[in-house]
């Protein structure tokens, strides 16, 4: 078990970065299986997340219609990863639905669609385009029990201050026969093995509790009465991310650096990443243990 990480220092130039993390600590639940969380004195208030302000700290709009320019674009990546199930007539719960980008996609299939969001800002949208709105998962449980056939929690498990009871409500919501699919980031991304300084103060962020890797988020799924069923690593920036980062400790965002301008070349790193388990995301398809 590599115990380095658990002294790993924070200087306060990098607690200034990204909103990042006021210092790091790890618990060690079972053998080899880590799960790394934030120290929660440097961790945002989970009230944020009631209003605009979670949105006005990433400097993102905080509007409907700001939030569906910046988010209909990632909504394939997310659709991808249900494949090969389908959605046609199922009752389906978003948990952290936000302005409900994701379930903009998916309403012409579903029976019904529960929208989770704990931001009331958004329930009224959300309520005029036909979605039962709840402001948190307990509070779904109480009127959907046992009935949703999908439920989806994108990039929202980092945040909580308990995942593994997140996980265990959403599962009371669950079918016997329900899905689950969760994304979340790899703390296994390949720019922290890299060991780039700049990095960490970019990766480590004061919105963020928990960094999970797969072996770390199974026993969490499972100790919440979750089997891991699928599981896929992806990573979403090409090869000029890397190097500007190695470069000039920044992203370089959508530029590509000189000769670096190919998809070709981008797919493979991409693919090469993803298949040693280090892309910057992962993605996972629970069902009921």
């Amino acid at each position: 078990m590599n115990r380095e990480l658990l002294e790993q220092p924070f200087s306060p130039e990098q607690i200034k970065q990204r909103q990042g993390s006021f210092g790091q600590t790890l618990d060690y639940v079972s053998g080899h299986t880590v799960i790394e969380r934030l120290n929660e004195a440097g961790c945002k208030n989970m009230d944020i997340y009631e209003t605009e302000a979670y949105r006005r700290l990433l400097k993102e709009p905080d509007d409907v219609d700001g939030f569906m320019a910046g988010h209909d674009v990632i909504q394939l990546r997310n659709l991808i990863f249900l494949w090969p199930e389908s959605l046609r007539s199922k009752v389906i719960v978003d948990i952290g639905c936000a302005a409900g980008s994701f379930l903009d996609h998916i309403s012409g299939l579903a029976h019904k669609i529960i929208a989770v969001e704990p931001c009331k800002a958004y329930h009224n949208a959300l309520s005029e385009r036909g979605y039962q709105v709840y402001a948190f998962t307990n509070e779904a449980a109480g009127d959907w029990a046992g009935e949703c056939d999908f439920a989806f929690c994108f990039s929202v498990i980092e945040h909580v201050e308990n995942p593994r009871a997140l996980l265990e409500e959403i599962r009371s919501l669950m079918d016997p026969k329900g899905k689950l699919i969760v994304s979340t980031p790899n703390r296994r991304d390949i720019m922290m093995a890299l060991k780039t300084p700049e990095y960490p103060r970019f990766f480590y962020r004061t919105v963020h509790r928990w960094y999970f890797d797969v072996e770390s988020f199974k026993y969490c799924a499972e100790a919440a009465g979750h089997r891991v069923i699928e599981s896929q690593c992806v990573h979403r920036f090409g090869l000029s991310n890397a190097m500007a980062w190695m470069r000039d400790g920044r992203p370089a965002g959508a530029t590509f650096l000189p000769h670096l301008d190919s998809s070709l070349l981008d797919n493979f790193w991409k693919g090469y990443l993803e298949s040693k388990g280090v892309g910057d995301y992962l993605y996972f398809k629970l069902e009921k243990r």
